[in-house]
């Protein structure tokens, strides 16, 4: 099935999407797809070799394909009306979800896989970092583009380890049967999906059910499965000697067989010391040694997207962030925080789905009250239909700030070419990324 020789991607500019497109087009395969805008990744992944189009529209499908020969894959934010994925149900091709590919790709490898509801796609990079930077050929299927590489993809089908996030939406994880695996967090979310958070909680626990071999869970997980990590010195893996230095935090990490010691991480935030514990257990499971997890952890840069930085001036900082979810947002606050004590943080904020921002209305409205000023854009529906009652303005009025502002992107940039902040960030999971090079112009203008 996998070895069909024309490869076509409905939703070819997702990250989990594009890292498939990859790994098909170093396989020798023709790869071409549909996406609905012409992203940056899609033009890298266009600059590669593949034929995309983004027009919903049967005529750019290249006649060439047949199904005998052509493998779909599809990304469950395609909608089931989609005119291609009618087409080539109704014409009998091989369609897949992009969760099942993965799965199978995975069976040709041991596979170390990373799940949770927060902090998996930094976790998985900076394994998949770790075993890299030690020179061991893994095969690495990332959920954000590393800064180290430039890539969200590596490998082939003859390594032996194979790093994946496993992503708990659709409970697609599922189709992984790892043989090692961390589960970062338990916490609420795609309750559009699952119902409720006690369902979420058990298709976890059924996800760590399926591991084979080494299971790392999360201190406030409330599963009662693996081993645990976190900052308790209860746990199995912990950290211990947590300092900020110079805007950068230092620690050591101890583990069942020693302790590595002052670890001096480029990236910033207490979420990301237990991102780099849980990323150091599985690295010292399975080959590396102490001193190879230690320079792995210092050299890696980190993931674009998350707790990155634009501008780093001595009174202008700008980061962006994909924190979408009440607790990422309140993580990313306090490690913020901690680094500039003194300084005005505002947060510019795009709520992603009408689903999310009912389901955790009050915790939205209190995670952002944290920070000194706050601007929202307008919610970014994705695949939902609106819900009645569910907007930006509604969850403004909600936030306990009086510094608080809904504004259109035009307005934000108008302002930040006059008007220069001391500390700004931009937050969400939506299309707010196109919103990163203008009011970096903006703000050095």
């Amino acid at each position: 099935m996998l070895d069909r020789p024309n490869i076509y991607l409905l939703g070819i500019g997702g990250i989990g999407m594009s890292a498939l497109a990859r790994y098909f087009q170093q396989s020798g395969r023709k790869v071409a797809g549909y996406d609905r805008f012409r992203s940056p990744l899609c033009e890298e992944l266009e600059a590669e070799g593949m034929k995309i189009h983004y027009e919903e529209s049967l005529k750019s499908i290249s006649p060439n394909l047949d199904p005998e020969n052509t493998l779909v894959i599809y990304t469950p934010a395609i909608p089931e009306e989609h005119a291609e994925l009618r087409h080539f149900l109704e014409n009998k091709f091989t369609v897949l979800k992009r969760a099942k590919v993965l799965g199978l790709i995975a069976q040709k490898h041991r596979c170390l896989a990373i799940a949770g509801t927060h902090g998996k796609t930094t976790t998985s990079s900076i394994l998949a970092h770790l075993f890299r930077h030690s020179s061991v050929e893994i095969s690495a299927f990332l959920g954000g583009i590393t800064t180290n590489y430039q890539s969200n993809f590596w490998g082939n089908d003859d390594t032996d380890l194979f790093v994946a996030e496993a992503d708990e939406y659709d409970r697609s994880f599922l189709n992984l049967k790892p043989s090692a695996a961390v589960i970062t967090s338990t916490d609420a979310d795609h309750l559009d999906i699952y119902g409720e958070a006690e369902q979420l909680k058990q298709t976890f626990l059924e996800f760590g059910e399926s591991v084979s071999d080494f299971l790392l869970v999360h201190e406030d997980s409330d599963l009662e499965i693996g081993l645990k990590y976190g900052f308790s010195n209860k746990n199995s893996y912990y950290a211990e000697q947590v300092r900020v230095e110079d805007h950068q935090f230092h620690f050591d990490m101890v583990y069942p067989q020693g302790r590595i010691t002052n670890i001096a991480m480029l990236l910033p935030g207490r979420h990301n010391i237990e991102n780099a514990l849980a990323a150091g257990a599985l690295a010292l499971k399975y080959g590396l040694s102490a001193d190879e997890v230690k320079a792995g952890l210092e050299s890696f840069k980190g993931v674009k997207r998350r707790f990155e930085y634009h501008i780093k001036q001595n009174h202008l900082v700008y980061i962006d962030d994909y924190a979408h979810h009440p607790k990422e947002i309140s993580a990313l606050a306090k490690s913020v925080r901690e680094l500039y004590p003194d300084r005005k943080i505002t947060a510019i904020f795009q709520p992603h789905l009408y689903s999310r921002t009912r389901d955790f209305m009050e915790d939205f409205a209190e995670s952002l009250s944290t920070f000194d000023e706050l601007i929202l854009l307008e919610l970014y529906p994705a695949r939902e239909r609106p819900i009645a009652g569910i907007t930006s303005h509604s969850l403004l009025e909600k936030v306990p700030l009086e510094n608080k502002s809904l504004l259109a992107r035009q307005e934000i940039l108008t302002r930040y070419t006059e008007e220069k902040p001391e500390v700004i960030l931009t937050l969400g999971a939506g299309d707010i990324d196109q919103l990163i090079r203008p009011l970096k112009v903006a703000l050095l203008k």
